[in-house]
């Protein structure tokens, strides 16, 4: 049987965005006795991408809305840059949950693959998440297609992969072939998901490392432990210390790497990342990892942990990343959610 002729392109990361979009945030249980800092974490994050791009935000209502108002005129956010999308959602997650787009191969444009969304095979609360995409396409007008595969409808979180838009995308198998802990696709093995990233992502490469960080509420997602910079060159978030519980699966991702190619044969860059210290919370372990920046069209902003590996970590993606300034947003106090920056937010491609 030929190869399905490729139809959509995920543009990586660093490719121009239209917008970022992020949900405002109003679930308490998110950060529990933490919540009160959270929106002006969020402001923050809002004015530095507002620099280079449109910020669209997720609103429950017009009350809700309001507030959000209220917060960024004070952090001195230009609402001029700001739009609001009064659709509701379980969470805030954007990054997992919000309008995944692509480009068409046809003509160019963006349009919005719809994959299921069941809160990380984990929480009850995801009716509303799962269908926020579809009505985003409705108010945006854009094509919304239904990824699909065998008949069935695909759950796939945006956290879980990272493409570097030229045809090769890396993943976890801890999270995607995961059979029994948190099974977003009952079934499915690597040729069914690398079938689906090449329908919907114009995918022709996977890279399939073992296990994310410890702490990790997805079970395993990729961004916050592998991300790419640049077509070639992949970040690889590494730890030290032998006896922290992220040592060994940590370098045996770097392992594989090292054996893996990208889409034309060539070999993967890979530039070590390190990892906070440890951080708890009522003795639970968070998922503290600065692999999980995002790459916005007017700075990178990266997760800091009022650590001495904060300096190290933002000076490497300095080095790497040199067309836009890359800057520290502190996310102590956000990573209680179990995520941080990329999480919570959704590129829109220009």
């Amino acid at each position: 049987m030929p190869e399905e002729i490729l139809q959509y392109k995920m543009p990586a990361e660093w490719e121009s965005h239209e917008a970022t979009w992020i949900g405002w945030p109003h679930n308490l249980t998110d950060w529990p006795g933490k919540f009160a800092p959270i929106p002006w974490v969020f402001a923050e994050m809002a004015r530095k991408m507002s620099a280079g791009e449109i910020v669209r935000i997720l609103v429950e209502s017009a009350s809700h809305e309001q507030g959000a108002r209220r917060i960024l005129a004070k952090a001195g956010v230009g609402l001029s840059r700001v739009e609001f999308f009064r659709i509701p959602t379980d969470r805030g997650w954007t990054r997992d949950s919000g309008p995944m787009f692509v480009r068409s191969i046809h003509n160019n444009h963006s349009v919005i693959i719809r994959y299921l969304f069941n809160a990380w095979a984990k929480y009850p609360n995801w009716k509303k998440d799962t269908v926020m995409p579809g009505k985003a396409a409705k108010m945006l007008q854009k094509s919304l297609i239904e990824a699909m595969h065998e008949g069935r409808h695909v759950v796939l979180e945006g956290g879980s992969i990272d493409v570097n838009g030229s045809g090769t995308l890396i993943t976890t198998e801890e999270c995607l072939l995961d059979s029994e802990t948190q099974v977003r696709n009952p079934g499915f093995q690597k040729s069914d998901y690398e079938k689906v990233f090449r329908r919907y992502m114009g995918v022709t490469n996977v890279l399939w490392l073992n296990k994310g960080v410890a702490g990790d509420d997805t079970h395993g997602h990729v961004d916050d432990i592998c991300r790419f910079v640049r077509r070639n060159t992949v970040v690889l978030a590494l730890e030290k210390n032998s006896s922290d519980a992220n040592y060994a699966h940590l370098r045996e991702n770097r392992e594989r790497l090292e054996a893996m190619k990208l889409e034309d044969g060539s070999k993967i860059q890979v530039v070590e990342l390190p990892m906070p210290g440890p951080l708890f919370f009522d003795g639970m372990r968070l998922p503290a990892s600065y692999a999980n920046f995002y790459i916005a069209n007017a700075a990178v902003i990266v997760p800091t942990f009022n650590d001495p590996n904060d300096r190290i970590a933002l000076g490497i993606l300095s080095e790497l990343i040199t067309d836009r300034p890359v800057v520290g947003i502190h996310a102590v106090d956000l990573v209680l959610g179990f995520g941080t920056l990329h999480c919570l937010t959704q590129q829109q491609p220009r």
